[in-house]
């Protein structure tokens, strides 16, 4: 018994020894071995940290695009170069008096003015806050800037109408589809009153 009372305390920290050590393992400095153009040898040890490959923005994934229906402009209203192509770009925060004064801003607005979404030289292009462009029915990585978690949602049909088959081709509703981008957020709905019990109503 007092042998097994001694035995117990080595066994398990030989076990944690071991976990560690194999994680260890795992997260180790190496010795890089290279031949330089004069043909010699150059040891180096990289840290676990260094063996790791550098993140390059440019290098990101490519963004795969959904399959959206047309995007739903108001009437006459796009392209929008066919009235901005003619107006010199005003990048100005400010109230609108000649047109687009039925849009109020009820969206992060103090943060917020139409260029940090509609590009300014191009106005038949959306643009990231990266810098990059892009069409109108690639809004939603638009909106997945600020709001990732329904963008991911949006993404795996969580959030928003998909349409077509459960194990095939899906086409994906656009944010703009259900909410306003300029006042996203849904109004309140007049409560309608409750359904008439069946047998109460005459006939």
């Amino acid at each position: 018994m007092k042998i097994l009372r001694l035995a117990c305390p080595k066994l398990v920290l030989l076990i944690v020894a071991l976990v560690v050590g194999s994680f260890a393992g795992l997260a180790r400095a190496e010795r890089i071995k290279e031949f330089d153009r004069s043909g010699k040898l150059i040891v180096t040890e990289q840290s676990a940290a260094e063996q790791q490959p550098a993140y390059d923005i440019k290098n990101r994934p490519k963004e795969k695009v959904f399959e959206v229906p047309r995007p739903p402009f108001s009437e006459g209203i796009f392209p929008c170069s066919q009235c901005h192509k003619y107006m010199k770009p005003n990048p100005q925060r400010r109230t609108l008096t000649e047109y687009h004064t039925d849009i109020v801003l009820h969206h992060a607005e103090g943060q917020r003015w139409c260029t940090d979404c509609h590009n300014l030289i191009d106005r038949d292009k959306l643009r990231l806050v990266s810098g990059d462009t892009i069409d109108f029915t690639e809004s939603y990585r638009l909106c997945g800037q600020c709001h990732g978690d329904k963008f991911r949602d949006w993404k795996v049909g969580v959030h928003g109408k998909r349409t077509g088959n459960w194990n095939g081709d899906k086409q994906y509703l656009l944010c703009v589809h259900c909410h306003n981008p300029h006042d996203p957020k849904f109004k309140a709905l007049k409560p309608l009153p409750p359904p008439v019990r069946p047998g109460s109503a005459s006939h």
